[in-house]
């Protein structure tokens, strides 16, 4: 991490410094897009959102990492640790934690999103299927929705956070269900499905046609049905989702609206390879992902001079400084 960044966000003790970099390095080397997105926001954003991402990526890599050796009740075990580990930072030293801890009490984020990330991963160590929208719904709200919500007081709002926050929710349950359907291939390699049972019956759809197409690497009429009309809900969401980018600081706003366009773009791609979704996967090109960035990396730089950060960042600033100590001590 530069230390214009940290410099910025008032993080100045060594310790919390290298957390806070070691976190950026997980964010560079596994968000790419998120990464991208990142890279548009004001300096003094920046560290933050990098424990946010570390913290959700330490979590999903207990969760997913394939590993025949570590059964469930181990991974849920590890989950375990890891909340009181975050609950108990002085008992565990781990960078990750400290540079995310450090952010939660910076940002005045609530605890309650982080136990809510934390009981959709536990979902994913026991729950394979979801018979309904509803289901669906619950998983998500803590898998995807709450990271709207931990980010919304880094990004900052021109009215008040309870107005802005359901469109920050709904931008982040539009990137999971993105993923839901551009990794179906991958979740079922996993047993898991993470589409509603009883929409996709609907269509003639069940679990044994899904390991169908994943066994022949190719789509069925059926399937394709049901996946088109999936994406028609995701599609509503990011469109509901994008006039909540207004009620943004307008130092936050272009890189919101770059990460909602390249994400949402996987859409796309996924329609235009006619929803052969098994044995490939959808995915924005480099040179797309650069004429996007670049052109928001101009909006986000006149945005920045024409509107400085507000009092909410100067308070997250000096609580940075003088609130909580590097990771390890008593």
């Amino acid at each position: 991490m530069t230390r214009a960044e940290l410099d910025a966000a008032g993080i100045f003790d060594p310790g919390l410094r290298q957390s806070y970099g070691l976190c950026r390095k997980i964010n560079a080397r596994h968000g790419k897009t998120f990464f991208l997105a990142t890279r548009l926001l004001a300096p003094d954003q920046r560290p933050a959102v990098h424990a946010l991402y570390g913290f959700a990526r330490r979590a999903d890599d207990i969760v997913d990492e394939i590993d025949p050796r570590r059964t469930a009740d181990q991974r849920r075990i590890e989950l375990n640790t890891l909340a009181t580990q975050f609950a108990e930072i002085a008992m565990s030293g781990d960078p990750v934690l400290a540079a995310v801890r450090h952010t939660a009490e910076s940002y005045r984020i609530p605890a309650d999103l982080f136990h809510a990330f934390l009981a959709s991963m536990r979902m994913d160590l026991f729950v394979t299927d979801y018979p309904d929208r509803a289901a669906l719904d619950r998983y998500v709200y803590g898998s995807a929705e709450v990271i709207g919500l931990q980010l919304l007081p880094v990004l900052g709002t021109v009215e008040s956070e309870t107005a802005a926050a359901p469109y920050a929710a709904a931008l982040g349950k539009a990137f999971q269900l993105t993923n839901f359907l551009r990794d179906i291939d991958e979740d079922l390699a996993r047993n898991r499905v993470y589409l509603p049972a009883d929409e996709l019956a609907a269509h003639g759809v069940d679990r044994e046609l899904l390991d169908w197409c994943h066994h022949r690497r190719r789509i069925e009429p059926r399937v394709r049905q049901a996946l088109i009309a999936q994406h028609e809900i995701t599609r509503e969401i990011y469109e509901y989702a994008r006039g909540g980018i207004e009620l943004l600081a307008p130092r936050s706003r272009p890189c919101v609206a770059t990460a909602l366009t390249l994400y949402s773009e996987i859409l796309d791609r996924i329609a235009a390879a006619d929803f052969e979704v098994f044995g490939r996967r959808a995915a924005v090109t480099t040179a797309r992902k650069a004429r996007v960035g670049g052109a928001g990396m101009v909006r986000a730089w006149l945005a920045r001079r024409s509107s400085p950060p507000g009092p909410r960042w100067a308070e997250a600033s000096r609580r940075a400084s003088t609130t909580l100590e590097s990771p390890g001590r008593e």
